[in-house]
């Protein structure tokens, strides 16, 4: 694959993410919480917000590639981070941590192998 499509596949793979997860936050129940909906809601926000993000940055892969890390450092490091202190004070179940746990990790990977792997291409024009 080339390394352009590398960055492609992390931006996609990053906003169906940020899709599904804005989904399933606006289900209270789904996510644990039932009585936090406001606050819910604003996260719904930022994760469809970050999805057209990364929808964007995929129309100049090369020139925006730095919204990779900054889509690995904070935001999934933060999702990662939040999900084991869910578990920790036993808000959501260990299998559900697990599961987004795995997700984290695996866009992690993928979003900085593809910045890594495209660092030698010029910004000019992609």
């Amino acid at each position: 694959m080339s390394q352009i499509a590398w960055l492609r596949t992390s931006y996609w793979m990053g906003a169906i993410a940020d899709a599904v997860t804005g989904a399933l936050i606006l289900i209270p129940s789904r996510m644990g919480e039932t009585d936090f909906r406001y606050p819910m809601g604003l996260a719904a926000a930022l994760m469809f917000g970050w999805t057209v993000l990364l929808l964007w940055a995929d129309r100049n892969p090369v020139e925006r590639k730095g919204i990779l890390l900054i889509t690995v450092f904070p935001v999934i490091a933060g999702l990662f981070l939040a999900g084991v202190y869910a578990y920790g004070v036993g808000l959501l179940p260990g299998w559900r941590v697990m599961v987004g746990s795995i997700v984290c990790v695996g866009l992690a990977v993928l979003m900085l192998y593809s910045y890594l792997n495209a660092r030698g291409l010029e910004t000019g024009g992609a």
